[in-house]
């Protein structure tokens, strides 16, 4: 009984996790969060404006529609033109102001002001003085030219039309300074809370497989380096236990502090004191591995300053799940390997990382570059991918670098879309970033504009259904790896 209650306990809780997971990624989309905050504050704010305005005395309802609409354009676009607290204030009192002093002197002059009634010249002159004032202070705001109007209402129906100004400025003064606290604590912050790369990643598992493994260990040092708690695992894997147990052995006997070990190590003697190993000829190949893995977590840690670990394995028939086990329990949460193909496609290899349960980044070097200051980051949207590559960009760029995200569209007309979403992808890094908005095929961008830079990070679109990748197979998939002509990373967020 206890299991079966065990069971659907877990099962509740993976559920929650994908639920909560599901929802923190539909809030990374800028548009989102920014629908959603409009949804819950505006109305909680305007609510307590109208409690406090009943508290404090009877206000005229004219009061709310311009700041409502006010509070809205605030909220909605927190980065525009007119997401000042400042001009919000300014610009409602200011409009309030002048509807006053319009209806003040247009019936000294013109007419005799009566109840109910607005007079023409008054209205017309509310509105002049409004953009005359507005512009001139440059305190431009739409709701101004609302609360001009509204005055001269107000002032045909109470005996104190001085209130109605105050009460504008007061209660923006209220609006404005919710607006300040959630863009400053929320939206500028939401890197923090929903950008899971930001935070993690910074231990990096790099299998040394291949001809290119040292150059992807410096790409895995680099992205660990940006963090202060960063550090990288270099993982052999061999295919004998015997072979294993000896690289551990030796590296220890050279006093190798950096070893991380999760198997125990016995004596390598066998009954007459020697070394199997002397006998199988495997001595100075072993040797060899130990003291490529003691230059490479050398190099490492003299030219990034990051802490570097050695891990030896024995394979146990699937080597990306020994990659994927060994992360685990060396508390790594990225993985960084050389990128492999056979016969023009990608290896099983790098196919079952990328269906693992942990971050993976395929590293293709071309010319055994160990330093990436210009990187291109292609993106099709908002998302965590796109976050995390970008997040990665930054990291290797570094303060000096040069960052580009672009996107490609099929016509112009999707340009300004592609430009505000590639706009609220960037906005919360820091760095040297430009945007590029192409309209091109990818594979023909990325061909185009490869020497402009050193390394190119794709995504791995593994966070599309099976049918959406039939359909349009991954860009690394469709790209040709000899027509591009600079380091590529292939990066998958699981």
């Amino acid at each position: 009984m206890r299991s079966r209650w065990r069971i659907v306990l877990d099962r509740i809780r993976q559920f929650e996790r994908r639920e909560l997971q599901a929802l923190r990624h539909w809030l990374a989309e800028t548009n989102n969060l920014v629908h959603l905050s409009i949804l819950l504050l505006v109305p909680l704010v305007i609510g307590l404006v109208t409690a406090l305005a009943n508290v404090v005395g009877s206000l005229s309802f004219l009061l709310y529609p311009p700041l409502a609409s006010g509070a809205y354009t605030l909220f909605a676009n927190p980065e525009g033109k007119y997401a000042s607290p400042l001009r919000f204030v300014g610009g409602l009192t200011v409009g309030a102001a002048c509807g006053w002093a319009a209806v003040v002197v247009a019936s000294a002059l013109f007419y005799a002001p009566q109840s109910g009634e607005i007079h023409a010249v008054g209205a017309a002159l509310s509105i002049f003085l409004t953009g005359v004032v507005t512009w001139g202070l440059d305190i431009e705001e739409p709701a101004a030219f609302s609360t001009a109007l509204l005055t001269l209402f107000v002032y045909s129906q109470i005996d104190n039309p001085e209130l109605y100004v105050m009460s504008i400025a007061a209660s923006s003064g209220l609006v404005a300074l919710a607006f300040a606290g959630w863009r400053r604590l929320i939206y500028e912050q939401r890197a923090r809370y929903l950008y899971e790369s930001t935070r993690g990643d910074d231990h990096v598992l790099v299998p040394m497989r291949g001809d290119t493994a040292a150059e992807t260990a410096m790409l895995g040092a680099r992205l660990a380096a940006a963090h202060r708690a960063g550090k990288v695992v270099l993982l052999d894997i061999v295919d004998d236990e015997q072979v294993a147990r000896a690289e551990r052995s030796l590296l220890r006997d050279h006093g190798e502090t950096r070893l991380v070990s999760t198997e125990t190590t016995g004596e390598l003697l066998d009954s007459e004191g020697r070394d199997p190993l002397d006998s199988l000829g495997g001595g100075e190949v072993v040797s060899g591995a130990v003291s490529t893995l003691e230059a490479r977590a050398n190099r490492i840690e003299t030219q990034v300053g990051v802490p570097c670990e050695v891990v030896v394995a024995t394979e146990s028939g699937d080597a990306a799940q020994t990659v994927v086990q060994t992360a685990h329990e060396a508390n790594c949460d990225l993985v960084a390997t050389p990128y492999e193909t056979h016969r023009g496609t990608v290896t099983q290899f790098i196919r079952d990382l990328f269906g693992s349960d942990i971050d993976v980044l395929a590293h293709r070097s071309r010319d055994g570059r160990t330093r990436w200051r210009r990187i291109l980051v292609p993106v099709r949207g908002p998302g965590g991918v796109a976050t995390s590559m970008v997040d990665f960009a930054t990291r290797l760029a570094g303060k000096t670098g040069q960052v580009s995200v672009g996107t490609c569209i099929s016509n112009s007309r999707e340009r300004r879309a592609a430009e505000e979403r590639l706009a609220n992808l960037v906005e919360t890094f820091d760095g040297n970033i430009e945007t590029r908005v192409s309209q091109t095929q990818i594979e023909t961008f990325l061909t185009r504009h490869d020497h402009e830079y050193d390394l190119i990070l794709l995504g791995a679109s593994q966070d599309r259904s099976a049918a959406s990748r039939f359909i349009s197979p991954p860009t690394f998939e469709r790209i040709d790896n000899d027509a591009i002509d600079t380091d590529v990373a292939i990066v998958d967020r699981n």
